[in-house]
């Protein structure tokens, strides 16, 4: 895989030499000369709450930012960008960093910058104008520190496009997005339910400052979205018809080029469709170059489906005789389900495990309502309840959430886990209230209907929970130790194979030390140990077998 990204790499590097088709893109800017461009100016209440005429920006109780934005493409884009300013330069600094640490060298992050500009070299002819505007927008208030790698507003419209770059290059590091619908018997009230895990993880502290994102554009439908500063597409969200949109990673080939964002075409969803078929339609007139399983719920057809796409396939699948839809990280519909790919996806990966476990508690929850659908998101245990270990991406909570979310879309309300994880209180939002029925206040308070949010998780005061964070540390401390070759003392094994006793890695990497130092018979006994828990994937699985057999060899 490394070989085939490095080849990716230099291909790019070399077209890029040849100047072959940048150029225009490098230069183009959206017309902003038919938008009201006046800037905003922003008043600061508090460190939490800040306001630019009808547009405000403040913190919650629940450590949940909260964003008002309405107007133009152009408006929405400037506001969002100068109310968010500080978050936004921080979010841009934590992901370039985490860019440093995964590509230390130099050299190699001057190919990339290459590369990228030469992959998303037709990515301003795919993105809709109005979304370019918005874009352009919110970054005038990016930092300059990045200019070198691009100007601000191509950075940020490349960042849109990172997901799925990011999700193409890594092909196997897919995000293991959980997400279901119940509906009619399934349903407590037999309205739509929808709930899920989106479980995108760059670090801990791109997670921290999460936004709820209440947008009233002056064309489309006013709705919500979570997302992060700077972010304009869309991975959860639910607009005033009671439509929603989430997102699953599928299985992907390697594109030459970047073409239609996945979270933008969810965002043109979100903005501009009322049902099912009108989802249908924008996204079948829409070119993406990821793989990527749509889940549309809608209020006025009461049921959800999902709508598959890949760079050249086009499925949507419908539950026959059914009143309830789940999706993890493989494709259901008849255009996708038997691809090759898919195939190796559902074969060597942890989405059809995380699958079957929803299905299964499905089965163990006879009609499903807020509370019981935040249960199953933060469900931690596997198939048949038995324990995987905390951080078990087979789990449907992996302890590693960007964000949780629930949707009553009849009703137009929408719960969304406080951090850490989706373990933190669920609040709940009501967009009738807050688009249809809001009234004009001087006061800024939180949008929140407190008296519906969903209680957080018990787990956050067990033992359990503390271990596991300690487990984190040390697990990354266990990678260092192991790259460096360092001694490490058995009080420290000892402690750290206790913190997470479940989980196979603490044995795997413990079973890894011992074998680097030459001690076979040590290292086959954790490898061993490691055999007896729920390992995560088959190649990982296989990869235990391997040292085994080895050290089997070595000992003879």
């Amino acid at each position: 895989m490394k070989k085939r990204i490095l080849v990716v790499l230099l291909i790019g590097f070399l077209l890029v030499c040849l100047s072959c088709g940048t150029s225009k893109s490098m230069h183009h800017q959206p017309k902003i000369s038919d938008y009201d461009t006046i800037l905003p100016i922003v008043k600061k209440q508090s460190d939490s709450v800040f306001s630019s005429g009808n547009n405000f920006f403040l913190k919650n109780k629940q450590g949940l930012w909260e964003l008002y934005v309405e107007g133009d493409a152009y408006q929405i884009g400037l506001n969002s960008g100068a109310l968010t300013d500080s978050l936004l330069k921080k979010q841009e600094r934590i992901f370039f960093s985490k860019i440093k640490d995964i590509v230390p060298s130099k050299f190699k992050q001057n190919i990339l910058r290459n590369f990228l500009k030469w992959y998303n070299r037709k990515l301003y002819l795919n993105v809709p104008e109005e979304y370019q505007t918005e874009i352009y927008g919110v970054s005038q208030y990016t930092s300059h520190d990045y200019d070198a790698i691009a100007s601000q507003y191509l950075r940020n419209l490349y960042l849109h496009a990172a997901h799925d770059i990011g999700h193409a290059l890594q092909d196997l590091a897919l995000v293991g997005c959980s997400s279901f619908a119940a509906w009619g018997e399934k349903s407590e009230d037999g309205n739509l339910i929808l709930g899920r895990n989106f479980d995108f993880y760059v670090n801990d502290a791109f997670a921290k400052d999460k936004i709820v994102a209440f947008i009233k554009p002056k064309t489309g439908h006013p709705f919500m979205m979570v997302t992060w500063p700077g972010m304009i597409g869309a991975v959860s969200g639910m607009n005033q018809e009671g439509l929603t949109v989430t997102i699953n990673a599928g299985k992907s080939k390697i594109p030459l080029i970047a073409k239609t964002p996945i979270s933008i075409l969810t965002r043109q969803i979100l903005q501009y469709a009322t049902n099912i078929d009108q989802a249908i339609a924008i996204a079948k007139k829409t070119t993406v170059f990821v793989s990527e399983s749509i889940m549309v719920g809608s209020a006025n057809d009461n049921k959800a489906v999902l709508i598959e796409v890949s760079p050249n396939k086009f499925g949507v699948y419908e539950v026959p005789n059914n009143n309830q839809l789940i999706c993890s990280n493989h494709f259901q519909s008849e255009a996708l389900k038997d691809d090759n790919r898919n195939k190796k996806q559902i074969l060597n990966s942890h989405s059809k495990y995380r699958y079957d476990r929803m299905l299964e508690l499905f089965e163990e929850t006879p009609k499903i309502n807020p509370e019981k659908a935040s249960e199953i998101l933060r469900n931690k245990e596997g198939l048949e309840n038995i324990k995987l270990g905390y951080g078990n991406e087979k789990s449907l909570n992996q302890l590693m959430a960007h964000h949780g979310i629930i949707f009553k879309p009849e009703e137009k309300l929408v719960w969304i886990s406080a951090n850490p994880y989706q373990l933190g209180e669920f609040v709940c939002y009501d967009l009738n209230k807050i688009f249809k029925n809001r009234e004009q206040t001087d006061t800024i308070v939180s949008l929140s209907e407190s008296k519906l949010n969903i209680s957080k998780d018990p787990f956050l005061s067990t033992t359990e929970f503390k271990n596991y964070q300690k487990f984190r540390i040390e697990d990354h401390e266990i990678d260092v130790y192991l790259k460096n070759k360092s001694t490490i003392s058995t009080e420290f094994i000892q402690e750290y194979q206790s913190l997470n006793p479940d989980y196979w890695i603490v044995y795997y990497k413990v079973g890894l030390y011992f074998y680097q130092k030459k001690e076979y018979a040590l290292a086959q006994k954790h490898f061993q140990k490691a055999l007896t828990k729920e390992i995560t994937t088959l190649p990982e699985k296989q990869k235990v077998e391997k040292y085994i057999k080895k050290i089997k060899s070595k000992l003879r």
